[in-house]
């Protein structure tokens, strides 16, 4: 399975697709070194702050493991906008693990390595 692999530094995202059955079973808030990703991010150190899965739904911390389920929110995370006192609405969540479903992954950069992001994600120039 291909992860679509978001890594945030300092207001810049950068994408990479990486083939890492390493990542199974991590969950959110760990953290990894960037070679398991990639080779040319060795000496970075990620932690993994989000999830989506193949239909959308976002990865919730603080529920444990893979499965998708419907949790009740009352005025917080996923529940922004709430009409009256005692609002409450249920939403489908995946479990804060990440499984087979799982298809995109978003990482920040804890530790820099030797070379830049920059250097390593090289933006394609279009031609005129």
């Amino acid at each position: 399975m291909v992860f679509k692999i978001n890594i945030s530094d300092k207001g810049k995202t950068f994408k990479a697709e990486a083939d890492s059955e390493s990542l199974l079973g991590k969950k959110i808030g760990d953290k990894f070194p960037g070679n398991e990703i990639l080779p040319d991010l060795s000496g970075y150190e990620l932690e993994i702050r989000g999830t989506s899965d193949k239909a959308g739904f976002p990865g919730f911390k603080e529920e444990k493991g893979p499965s998708l389920r419907k949790v009740m929110f009352t005025k917080g995370k996923f529940l922004r906008k709430v009409p009256h006192k005692g609002f409450r609405r249920k939403k489908s969540v995946r479990g804060n693990e990440i499984s087979a479903d799982t298809v995109q992954i978003n990482c920040i950069v804890l530790k820099h390595g030797g070379k830049k992001l920059d250097e390593i994600f090289v933006k394609e120039e279009k031609k005129e």
